[in-house]
């Protein structure tokens, strides 16, 4: 039933889970699902935690942490950019399954095992996890796909830019975009590595006590 509610919304988006639409795909009767689930909630509830599941979880005995936090990114933004219909929804849920804790008790005992304080390790979660759903939907959202793609959009754009006013696009497209080679996706593990870097630099600095390290927005 997950399974046949995850195709539903790969196709139409969550507002698209029904127990009606659920039924059809499963070729059942609606009113036969409330005797495996009682309410739609507990299959949003479910879809979720089978998202979650499908993430590679992060491993605490890599010998760089982030190693393991760029793996589980990695996989997180593979696995959402197939279902990316479940980013406003992962955060949402009141009931979290097994599968989505398990997973964030990984995540925090990489970085916990690493030497982060607990506000520091609240602090990378919310950063990272940031930085993955922004460019899953950034990705999803541009009218490229491919390489090829990129230069026929870009070229489009180019010749009708007037570069004596634009310069600094005009350079970043003709110099950076229309290279060969150049491939958009790439920018992902660049600005990961960038954030794990700064991560790592604060993780080793001397620790201040400033208000900063022990107030965390995560819940």
């Amino acid at each position: 039933m997950l399974e046949a509610a995850i195709r539903v919304a790969d196709r139409g988006g969550v507002e698209a889970i029904t127990m009606r639409r659920v039924a059809q795909e499963l070729g059942v009767e609606a009113m036969s699902l409330y005797h495996h689930v009682p309410n739609k909630d507990a299959i949003l509830d479910g879809v979720v935690d089978m998202v979650f599941a499908a993430i590679k979880l992060p491993g605490v005995e890599c010998d760089d942490w982030r190693d393991a936090i760029r793996t589980r990114a990695s996989s997180a933004r593979v696995i959402l950019s197939q279902h990316s219909w479940a980013l406003g929804l992962m955060d949402s849920r009141r009931h979290p399954g097994p599968a989505t804790l398990r997973h964030h008790d990984a995540v925090l005992g990489v970085l916990r095992e690493a030497g982060f304080t607990l506000p520091m390790a609240a602090h990378a979660v919310s950063l990272i996890d940031s930085y993955i759903g922004g460019f899953v939907l950034q990705e999803a959202n541009l009218p490229m796909t491919t390489p090829d793609d990129v230069e026929e959009v870009a070229s489009g754009i180019l010749r009708h830019l007037p570069a004596e006013e634009l310069p600094y696009l005009t350079e970043m497209i003709r110099d950076h975009a229309l290279r060969p080679g150049y491939d958009y996706t790439s920018e992902f593990s660049y600005g990961l590595d960038l954030i794990l870097d700064a991560l790592e630099a604060r993780r080793r600095a001397p620790r201040s006590g400033s208000c900063d390290e022990s107030q965390s927005g995560f819940v």
